[in-house]
């Protein structure tokens, strides 16, 4: 008998979802950038979460495989960058202290013209704003902002605020949600890692090539019983008898990740009420709007058919 050849650890890692934190350097576009670490892996798909501009340098979350599947959720981290802004005219520290606080919160974008997406009016919230240091008309700011904020369009509107005028001359994204530079390498750290591994020393690149779990650990975790676990990954929304354990509260309308007891990720969706408000067993969905990560076909039915007051599939069986 012929014996079984070696596993590849890497090419489990990826086949099992992956993903990479590249320091993307100022000068080719995030699709270039996803592209060379796409043939530099020799993987055949991959795609990043959170477009970076040429011009801009930073944290590139980019994803292999199966992790494709988890940009949605990336996108839902907030971004922080630093950056450098000059101003057309003199204002006092206070002022411009003032000001900047101003522009936290909810606020109207319209992408730039240079800009990779349609210019539409959106709104972005900006949870942070902060004067770090001046050097005459340059200051450098801190800015931690959802997905899809233009900092560009950001230093513009605070010229106008303070009546001087202002733009951006430098950019970077220092961190992706949980995800920051510190953990992001260049391109040629990934090669070299890559032809460690060729010539039989894995451990750099597994270290590189991060498990999809640090993406969703970091978002309220159900773990569903089979027969709730089978039913969801069918299409079904959440019943609160098909939860066996949370890994903490949660808030309505907040995203939540769905598993099965072996750890597997089944669906996200959002919270129909928090995890505080008093319920019956089985008094109505937990768990709306899903979003099915896994293949149906390993979950075979285990649920008893049972129709809701909207004719929808429940999930009746608590197994």
């Amino acid at each position: 008998m012929t014996a079984a050849a070696p596993a590849d650890p890497v090419a489990e890692r990826i086949a099992s979802g992956a993903f990479v934190l590249v320091d993307k350097p100022r000068g080719p576009s995030s699709h270039q950038v996803t592209a060379w670490a796409r043939d530099l892996l020799g993987v055949a798909a991959a795609g990043h979460a959170g477009t970076l501009d040429p011009n801009v340098s930073g944290v590139l979350w980019v994803g292999l495989g199966p992790a494709l599947r988890l940009v949605p959720l990336v996108l839902e981290f907030p971004k922080t960058y630093v950056g450098i802004v000059v101003l057309h005219g003199g204002v006092p520290p206070a002022r411009l202290r003032e000001v900047l606080a101003e522009f936290v919160g909810p606020i109207y974008q319209t992408p730039p013209v240079r800009s990779a997406v349609k210019r539409e009016r959106r709104v972005r919230t900006i949870h942070r704003a902060d004067l770090l240091e001046r050097d005459g008309p340059r200051v450098l700011v801190s800015v931690v902002a959802d997905s899809g904020t233009y900092v560009r369009t950001l230093a513009v509107d605070l010229g106008d605020a303070l009546g001087i005028g202002a733009h951006l001359e430098e950019l970077r994204r220092t961190a992706t949600g949980p995800f920051d530079e510190r953990d992001a390498v260049p391109l040629s750290a990934l090669a070299d890692a890559r032809s460690a591994s060729k010539a039989g020393d894995p451990a750099e690149l597994l270290r590189l090539l991060h498990p999809v779990e640090e993406v969703w650990r970091e978002f309220p975790t159900l773990v569903l019983k089979d027969a709730a676990a089978s039913a969801v990954a069918h299409g079904a929304s959440l019943a609160p008898g098909g939860v066996a354990t949370a890994s903490r509260t949660f808030a309505r309308g907040e995203r939540v990740v769905l598993l099965s007891r072996n750890r597997e990720l089944v669906a996200t969706g959002i919270a129909l009420r928090s995890a505080t408000e008093p319920r019956g067993e089985h008094a109505g969905w937990i768990v709306g709007s899903t979003k099915v990560f896994a293949d149906p076909r390993r979950f075979p039915p285990l649920w008893k058919r049972a129709t809701d007051r909207a004719g929808q599939a429940g999930v009746a069986d608590d197994k």
